[in-house]
């Protein structure tokens, strides 16, 4: 058994932490600074709750970085400044050359480092959500979720290889998503969006609903691909390849942004009003 904290449970770091209890581990979570629906997914599991960070970093064994791509490295630099010295995993959508820098960070600090990606959405369902791993101390995080219903594999001892898998997925799962959106988006201002829906439907029927769904479904989470999609467009860059491709992507989930409190899914329409506004 393990002492693991959670750096935050968030919908997707929740269920990350119930799969570790699930295994027999304790999990913690750190209530300083955070809002009243972390509180509640805390609660709602039975997380263990530490005042602050120097706590925190005192009694895990084993920390989780889970947040959105842009606070990556000040999570880390704010947990080396609180004095811990076990085994750390950022398991967030960055690139590898981010996640490499992140890790010679820590380990100039005296803390292990693992290299996280996950792919798939929260973890309650087996064979659903996958955690790709790399890294020397990669076998420690997978043994955590050896009774599911988290999925992991181990793609290496290289640093950056869990992070540059993830990019590669993102780069197509969330890129397509934002070229639907713009491709609806400007139909709209041209006009002849029916009858794209027409053609769609006509190559691949009911295609034009699926293309709805897709768009409006990922709303909620545009501010959170807004990051992702730069670090893929890094990725892309580091690798030789166009990153313009991927920056469009960034502008097409900045507009969708505002939809990221919203309590219902917006329709297609409201979507395509924010994207031309």
């Amino acid at each position: 058994m393990s002492k693991i904290g959670i750096l935050h449970p968030g919908e997707m770091g929740v269920s990350i932490a119930a799969s570790a209890l699930k295994n027999g581990h304790q999990v913690y979570w750190m209530s300083q600074g955070r809002g009243n629906k972390t509180r509640a997914r805390a609660e709602q599991y039975n997380l263990i709750e530490v005042d602050s960070l120097a706590e925190f970093c005192q009694t895990c064994e084993l920390i989780f970085s889970i947040c959105p791509p842009h606070a990556a490295d000040e999570v880390a630099r704010s947990v080396i400044k609180s004095g811990f010295k076990g085994l750390y995993l950022d398991a967030n959508a960055i690139s590898p050359q981010r996640a490499i820098k992140i890790g010679q960070m820590l380990e100039a600090n005296a803390i292990q480092f693992v290299d996280g990606g996950i792919i798939g959405g929260p973890a309650w369902r087996p064979k659903e959500t996958w955690l790709y791993l790399s890294g020397e101390r990669a076998e420690k995080i997978a043994a955590c979720f050896s009774n599911g219903p988290l999925e992991t594999k181990v793609v290496g001892n290289e640093i950056g290889k869990a992070s540059a898998l993830k990019m590669c997925y993102a780069a197509y799962s969330k890129g397509t998503t934002a070229l639907l959106v713009a491709i609806l988006a400007t139909s709209e201002s041209l006009g002849v969006r029916e009858e794209l829906y027409q053609q769609w439907d006509r190559d691949d029927k009911g295609f034009s609903e699926q293309v709805n769904r897709r768009v409006t479904s990922v709303t909620t989470k545009a501010w959170r691909f807004e990051g992702e999609m730069q670090e893929v467009a890094e990725t892309f860059q580091e690798a030789g390849l166009p990153a313009e491709f991927h920056k469009a992507a960034v502008e097409i989930y900045y507009r969708m942004s505002k939809f990221k409190d919203a309590v219902e899914i917006p329709s297609i329409e409201d979507v395509l009003r924010t994207l031309l506004a």
